[in-house]
């Protein structure tokens, strides 16, 4: 019985931290990724950033290059690929504590030499952000960092299990 109750408490928990770990993707990409590109300054001084988990140095930039060209830039075409692009990577460049929304802004300028803001004045959807639904989502690795705390907290969970099992 003891036995029975460990696992449960096991499942639980492992099942608690794989939900956790869902719900944290978001399926919009926010406006406030856009404020790096735009060329707007603020009083950053004092919040410094994380460095980025994800390496955007070595990532495939024709999904933009190809389709987003100018000299007018088809709105339609850059916020389409822009999104192609961007929409796996949404949980690493929403979130604010980390460099990963102004390194990506950086890569994607430097090999599409686009104006400042563009892809900020473009696209535009709602109040969320840009909706990454509809989009192709494909596979990202993020650097060993990303990696290693994923495994830090299945093996968190699975510790949580065994000690559970060892005094029940």
């Amino acid at each position: 019985m003891a036995a029975s109750r460990g696992f449960l408490l096991f499942l639980f928990l492992f099942s608690a931290a794989v939900l956790a770990g869902l719900a944290s993707a978001s399926p919009f990409i926010s406006d406030s990724v856009f404020q790096g590109s735009a060329g707007s300054t603020g009083r950053s001084l004092l919040q410094a950033k994380k460095s980025c988990p994800m390496n955007f140095e070595f990532q495939n930039y024709t999904i933009i290059t190809s389709q987003c060209k100018g000299p007018k830039f088809p709105p339609k075409e850059c916020c389409g690929s822009f999104k192609e692009f961007a929409c796996p990577f949404n949980t690493y460049i929403n979130d604010e504590s980390n460099d990963c929304a102004s390194t990506m802004f950086s890569y994607i300028n430097l090999y599409g030499k686009y104006p400042p803001g563009l892809f900020a004045h473009e696209c535009r959807e709602g109040k969320l952000g840009l909706s990454c639904d509809g989009v192709t989502q494909r596979e990202v690795v993020a650097s060993g960092g990303q990696r290693a705390q994923g495994s830090l907290l299945a093996l968190i969970a699975l510790v949580c299990g065994l000690v559970s099992l060892l005094f029940h």
